[in-house]
């Protein structure tokens, strides 16, 4: 649990935290553009979603020629920005079949931890349309954490890890947030105390910490490979115009 407890100093000004500009190699890409491929019969492939090996969520056709990952924080407020703009062409994108979209869990601080564990609460199926709700509510939430106060967050601190993060969603609202889409009480609650899939998480920050380098969020990939300062979507979208799509 020692990354659990070092979450502990979390200031409340996080939507100034660390997130912004990253930097990194040219993302490799197809030649020339990429074909459109239809979905099965009855389905749309932004709504094929599915886990993966690295802990993400991925939304798409699994064959797709452009694959984007990014590595997000539900308090980051660029991330939040790029969501707000970019949720609705990513689904048209990945409806083309020509792209997938992965979206992983880069968490920063106990409320991040907090919303990650409810997002992921319910499974593949409402992962993303709770990720863009949970963006989308960032900067209320943030009022939520400024009314509630630094002795309580404290407290909650101070609690045994198991109950650690119920007791932040129960005091910042984020528990009723979930329930009124479509997580009940009782799921959200067993998700909160679950610290095996909280240590998780935390491993795989480091990991992608190490692989990719990662100093802020959003941090995009292309193929696997870091996108130079693509921390906006106007700067995303021009990389996937260039990558056929």
């Amino acid at each position: 649990m020692k990354f659990l407890t070092g979450l502990a100093t979390v200031a409340f000004a996080l939507s100034l935290a660390a997130c912004g500009d990253k930097e990194g190699g040219d993302a490799s890409s197809p030649a020339g553009p990429v074909a459109a491929v239809a979905a099965p019969a009855g389905t749309t492939w932004a709504d094929t979603v599915a886990t993966t090996p690295e802990g993400g969520f991925v939304m798409g056709n699994p064959d797709a020629k452009v694959k984007v990952t990014e590595f997000a924080s539900y308090t980051c407020s660029h991330c939040a920005e790029f969501s707000a703009k970019s949720s609705d062409e990513i689904r048209n994108l990945v409806n083309s079949g020509k792209m997938s979209y992965e979206l992983r869990n880069y968490v920063r601080d106990p409320l991040d931890m907090t919303m990650s564990l409810l997002a992921r609460c319910g499974g593949a199926g409402p992962f993303f349309p709770l990720s863009e709700q949970f963006f989308a509510n960032q900067a209320a939430m943030f009022e939520k954490v400024q009314a509630w106060g630094d002795a309580p967050y404290q407290a909650a601190m101070a609690a045994p890890p198991e109950q650690r993060f119920n007791i932040l969603a129960n005091g910042t609202g984020l528990t009723e947030f979930a329930m009124q889409r479509g997580i009940a009480q009782d799921q959200a609650k067993q998700c909160l105390a679950n610290t095996t899939e909280a240590e998780k998480l935390a491993k795989g920050v480091q990991e992608a910490t190490t692989k990719y380098n990662i100093t802020g969020t959003p941090t995009l990939l292309i193929n696997g490979t870091v996108v130079e300062n693509a921390a906006t979507w106007e700067v995303l979208r021009e990389k996937l115009k260039e990558a056929g799509v």
